[in-house]
């Protein structure tokens, strides 16, 4: 009886062993990305600063966190944005439980205007040799010229700001981000390395990762020293929509681009007020507006000069309707002139005159076109109804004296003659002067003299 207990303890142990030998084996065997949590996402980001880099950043953010991920690699090329959109970003990166390293990349590249701050939010960066960053002075709300106390007033916030994002890295670090506000400063990468501003010039990814292998950055108030020695490297690209309109606003969120969007969506909201019925132009006239408006936006254009250019617009339709032998034509093309310069004046990306001037000529061209259609159908004759009757040719079916019939564009009418003493004969041709009714008012042609 007790051998028999020993022997089935004894096969338990062995069961027991067994068990936990293929458990191990099955540990060994798996891959090793599965369980490493050595990880580091690399995200890529070519544009101005918009809200695709914002979602694009929070869903790398949450991805990380989830999985206990060691950093994320921001790989950025960007001329900078809307200072209110760069804030969310830049307070979800300070967030982050994940240390956010930010990499200037490729060469050439550069992190301006608002590309610095971001640059200054990660947790650690770096850049590749032959990138820039900085030239980070304020814009004003809109592109508007503001007056000396305001521009001040949004110069020292964002001052401090930078300064609050710079503090970490040292007085020099502090020193320039500030002059990078106030006096539009950038440096080049080796420059911004001596400085502090970044913490390595690194050619690549791994090359990064190597240099920053053990360095300490603060997460959360919390000191970390980064373990990137063979990380697992993993690209996390935008989804296919992002990425789409990411290229989108790459593509319009230019001064000539933005000035052409508005021009063809109000022409084409004109035609379909001037020819009703299609809806196409309307419809495409509709999304290239709101297109050109909202790279306008982007661009941080002065929305007054949007308004000096629906003015045009609204003097060239207005041509169209009364015209006014091009006093209003050409009222609208200065318009327009004015308006495009006012909404760029004030924006880093400038007046792109070339542009402006050619779609002025363009636009003079098409209103010049319609009014001239225009006019040349107010001076057509009706081809069909009662008043197209007026001043046709009729043959006397029956004797006029003063009543009787006529034939007119294959019709026999009633008519009378407009002078009531004359008679015409059969045959003879008389001109329509006016209709009443189904009776028509006539006179005779000159070429066939009435008898007396």
């Amino acid at each position: 009886m007790i051998r028999t207990v020993v022997e089935r303890a004894s096969r338990r142990r062995i069961g027991l062993v067994v068990i936990l030998t293929l458990l191990t084996a099955l540990l060994l065997a798996t891959p090793s990305g599965a369980q490493d949590s050595n990880r580091v996402y690399v995200l890529t980001f070519d544009g101005p600063v918009n809200p695709i880099l914002s979602s694009y950043i929070e869903r790398a953010i949450t991805q990380a966190e989830a999985e206990s991920a060691e950093a994320i690699v921001l790989r950025l090329d960007t001329p900078g944005g809307q200072v209110d959109l760069t804030q969310d970003i830049v307070k979800a990166m300070r967030s982050s439980s994940v240390p956010i390293i930010v990499y200037v990349w490729p060469t050439g590249a550069m992190a301006g205007s608002a590309g610095t701050f971001i640059t200054l939010a990660g947790h650690a960066a770096g850049m590749v040799s032959g990138s820039t960053i900085g030239a980070a002075s304020p814009v004003a709300e809109g592109g508007a010229e503001l007056g000396d106390t305001i521009q001040q007033k949004i110069t020292n916030i964002l001052a401090a700001d930078i300064e609050n994002l710079a503090r970490r890295r040292g007085d020099k670090a502090v020193e320039w981000a500030r002059s990078a506000v106030t006096n539009a400063r950038a440096a080049t990468a080796q420059e911004a390395l001596s400085l502090g501003v970044v913490d390595a010039v690194a050619e690549d990814v791994p090359d990064l990762l190597q240099q920053l292998d053990g360095f300490e950055v603060e997460v959360n108030g919390e000191l970390r020293p980064l373990a990137l020695a063979g990380a697992n490297v993993i690209e996390l690209p935008m989804t296919s929509p992002e990425n789409t309109l990411n290229t989108l606003i790459n593509a319009i969120a230019v001064p000539g681009i933005a000035v052409l969007l508005i021009v063809l969506g109000v022409q084409g909201i004109i035609s379909e007020f001037s020819q009703p019925g299609g809806y196409m132009a309307g419809t495409a006239g509709f999304v290239a507006l709101l297109l050109g408006m909202y790279a306008l936006g982007i661009l941080n254009a002065n929305w007054v000069g949007l308004g000096f250019m629906l003015l045009s617009f609204i003097l060239f339709f207005l041509e169209i309707k009364a015209p006014t032998h091009g006093a209003l034509t050409v009222a609208g093309v200065v318009t327009f002139v004015f308006g495009a310069y006012v909404l760029f004046s004030g924006t880093e990306a400038g007046v792109p005159w070339a542009a402006i001037l050619g779609l002025a000529g363009a636009t003079l061209l098409f209103f010049t076109f319609i009014v001239a259609k225009a006019i040349g159908a107010q001076r057509l004759k009706p081809a069909w109804g009662a008043e197209s009757l007026i001043g046709q040719l009729a043959f006397v079916r029956t004797e006029l004296n003063p009543s009787g019939t006529v034939v007119v564009q294959g019709e026999r009418w009633q008519a009378e003659l407009q002078d009531g003493s004359a008679t015409v004969q059969p045959g003879a041709r008389v001109v329509v002067v006016e209709r009443h009714g189904f009776k028509l008012l006539v006179r005779p042609d000159s070429s066939s003299p009435a008898s007396p």
